[in-house]
């Protein structure tokens, strides 16, 4: 057989590396065929796969090169001198220079050969020199190869695991999932918060004290349902009836005194004149007098209007001084109910007068309260809970059955926003919280 023949063995080898070359799913996988089973086409002592700067990829019996070994440096040298090679070229020690070629009898036998692969290289290494028919088929297996991994690295991207000339990049899975996910990420949604809330009356009638005393009874109940006119609550009146009668009496004398005095004028000239004096003492009696019965009347405090009566335990209102204008309790007409909610600082989003709001009770939590938000607070207020709140008050979308009184939890919808947005607030908040501090 000429050396420039191949044999037809070798052919059917080629023929092998080829077809694993393109079923290679990894670059990795095609570097160990490059350096490991190219042996089965043409024989060798040692091989090396070296990219265009000189670093070693790959050895042959070595699954993973040490950048930094000695033998790893001198092949990255050697390469730096091979690489204006274009072609397959057989080389010895005596075509390189002296510093590579000390080294050279240390790590490699006596026949070495350069194998370009599109501007990498495979460097092989044997103690026979190499024959035209060996060069010949290493250079269809080198463009072989070099095809094989030029196809696997340009569709072994982020976008998609199959390799090019089997679909385009727009069909690839990676990016209908990448689009797939930007879509659901970009899909507006209604940004909601939660709040405590309740029902409470929308304009309730304040009830005050009229006068200053001691709360002495109450003729009501919380939550009760009374008629205009009808008793709320009195204060203490022995004092005040005590002091009228004492006003009546004093009138009575005031007025006796006078028709004594009057009816001695009719002799006595000097008793005529003290008459204008005791006519002026019988009017003041009879204004303190009128004086204390008005305070008596308004010690027994009615109903201005008809409505639920809203207020604290009773019980701890008797036997309690109050002063003028402090206030006692509430009253609020049949179905004239809202609902109030407080918005922590934390949840504040833009919100505006129309807003949709639901109200879910706990005592019905199934049938929320609908309503539209009518006024939300400037500035946030403290709270019993130990932080600070917005006051919100929304007016109910149609009339409802339930009392005022009753708690759950708020949901207020605000404005539209893309689903990112709303899954990152909370997190993205609380993470600049903790930057700032």
């Amino acid at each position: 057989m000429s050396d420039a023949v191949a044999h037809p063995g070798q052919l059917l080898t080629l023929l092998d590396l080829a077809r694993r070359a393109r079923e290679g799913d990894s670059v990795r996988e095609l570097g160990f065929l490059l350096v490991n089973d190219t042996h089965q086409l043409v024989a060798f002592r040692q091989a090396a796969w070296c990219s265009p700067e000189g670093r070693v990829q790959a050895l042959s019996g070595v699954l993973q090169p040490e950048a930094n070994a000695p033998y790893a440096q001198w092949l990255k040298a050697l390469t730096g001198h091979c690489k204006h090679w274009a072609q397959a070229q057989p080389f010895e020690s005596g075509d390189v220079p002296q510093e590579l070629a000390d080294a050279w009898a240390h790590w490699w036998p006596r026949h070495g050969l350069w194998l370009p692969l599109s501007g990498q290289a495979c460097l092989l290494a044997r103690d026979e020199p190499w024959t035209q028919a060996e060069l010949a088929l290493l250079g269809q297996w080198a463009a072989i190869w070099s095809h094989a991994h030029g196809a696997l690295t340009r569709s072994r991207g982020w976008l998609g695991t199959h390799r090019a000339g089997q679909r385009p990049w727009w069909q690839r899975p990676g990016v209908y999932a990448l689009a797939a996910s930007a879509a659901l990420l970009a899909w507006p949604v209604r940004l909601t918060v939660l709040a405590p809330g309740e029902m409470v009356p929308s304009k309730p009638l304040v009830v005050r004290a009229p006068m200053e005393g001691v709360l002495d009874t109450f003729h009501v109940q919380p939550n009760q349902l009374v008629a205009a006119q009808q008793p709320l609550f009195g204060f203490d009146e022995a004092l005040i009836q005590s002091r009228l009668e004492v006003a009546r009496q004093s009138l009575v004398t005031a007025q006796t005194e006078y028709r004594q005095t009057s009816q001695q004028a009719l002799a006595d000239p000097r008793a005529r004149s003290q008459l204008s004096q005791l006519a002026g003492k019988i009017e003041e009696k009879r204004a303190e007098a009128q004086y204390l019965a008005d305070q008596l009347k308004r010690s027994r405090v009615l109903a201005p209007k008809s409505g639920v009566v809203l207020m604290d335990d009773p019980s701890e209102w008797i036997g309690r001084p109050v002063t003028v204008g402090e206030r006692i309790l509430r009253i609020a007409a049949e179905g004239d109910v809202e609902v109030e909610a407080w918005l922590p600082l934390a949840d504040a989003i833009d919100l505006k007068v129309g807003d949709e709001v639901e109200l879910f009770l706990q005592a019905d939590p199934l049938t929320p309260v609908r309503a539209k938000l009518r006024y939300l607070a400037h500035e946030a207020v403290d709270r019993p809970e130990g932080h600070q709140a917005f006051r919100v008050r929304a007016t109910l979308a149609q009339a409802s059955t339930q009392r005022v009184g009753l708690k759950g939890t708020a949901k207020l919808y605000g404005p539209s926003v893309p689903l990112a947005y709303w899954m990152l607030r909370r997190p993205l908040a609380t993470l600049r919280t903790h930057l700032a501090l």
